[in-house]
């Protein structure tokens, strides 16, 4: 009796535990939905546990989920200004990689394009490319091209015209010391940004960045669903986001370990990689 009991008591538990994930859409992955700071064989350098390191707009998850129809609007509002995919009649696409540098995910993600003979765009933020200079030189020394992605990662909406010039202005300043060259292209922390913010960022004479193609990957996503993400939607003049750091709640080692996949499977279909500068035919630096 006490194991029917039990029983009985079980399948009503796992009943609404079901019933509670269909109807809250609860994720269900492969991997945890609040991931360890770093999966465990790649140990964060001590730079990537400073208070420097941190966004300073929070992580992707607090903040990512604007509407798509308004990166269209602002597409077709600023043609010449803010971008998010190229041509669609040459089978080109562009990789890009938000957030970096680090001493984990970044190193690992040019290993792999420099094998692979792939040149990709690093939208790089200001404090995090002073923590590692060597990381960003490298970058440069092996032919790709940097953008601007804010000093301290902030929620750009929510600043101040003269907050938001400042955040663009010293993460500029931080990228052409260890460039050499003053960047042309710019993408917003998060995406977020509306008609006003890009009227504002329009007097700095750079360019906005957006994409067409999101690998999800700051979900702490496994390797496959990274690679869905990308090839079920990748068309011509795609411009495809990943990531080359994060923040502590992010675990990118799945988005690490899709990416040769991804560059195999486009290169077999046809796809040629290119920088952003190429793909979009704007200059890079000022």
């Amino acid at each position: 009796m006490r194991k029917k009991i039990v029983v009985i008591s079980l399948t009503l538990l796992l009943g609404i535990m079901a019933f509670w994930a269909y109807y809250s859409n609860y994720e269900l992955r492969l991997v945890p939905n609040k991931p360890h700071l770093r999966p465990g064989e790649n140990t964060p350098a001590p730079k990537e546990l400073k208070k420097e390191f941190e966004l300073s707009g929070g992580s992707e998850r607090d903040n990512r989920g604007f509407p798509q129809r308004k990166i269209e609007d602002l597409v077709s509002k600023f043609p010449d200004l803010f971008y998010r995919q190229g041509a669609n009649d040459v089978k080109k696409v562009a990789l890009t990689f938000d957030d970096g540098p680090d001493s984990v995910y970044t190193p690992q993600i040019l290993d792999i394009l420099r094998d692979n003979n792939v040149k990709g765009t690093f939208f790089l933020i200001g404090n995090r490319a002073k923590l590692f200079p060597e990381v960003v030189q490298r970058m440069v020394k092996e032919g790709h091209i940097v953008g601007n992605h804010s000093m301290t990662h902030p929620n750009i909406i929510k600043l101040n015209k003269t907050q938001t010039a400042k955040e663009i202005k010293e993460c500029e300043d931080v990228l052409r010391s260890l460039t050499g060259y003053r960047t042309a292209l710019f993408r917003s922390p998060y995406g977020s940004l509306n008609s006003e913010k890009v009227q504002e960022i329009a007097q700095l004479k750079v360019k906005i960045i957006a994409w067409n193609v999101d690998s999800l990957d700051w979900k702490s996503l496994t390797a496959e669903q990274v690679k869905d993400n990308i090839l079920e939607n990748v068309r011509e003049g795609s411009v495809i986001l990943q990531h080359a750091s994060g923040s502590k709640e992010e675990n990118l080692t799945g988005s690490v370990a899709a990416l040769k996949d991804i560059i195999k499977v486009l290169k077999k279909e046809g796809y040629q990689f290119v920088t952003v500068s190429e793909l979009l035919k704007i200059p890079h630096k000022k």
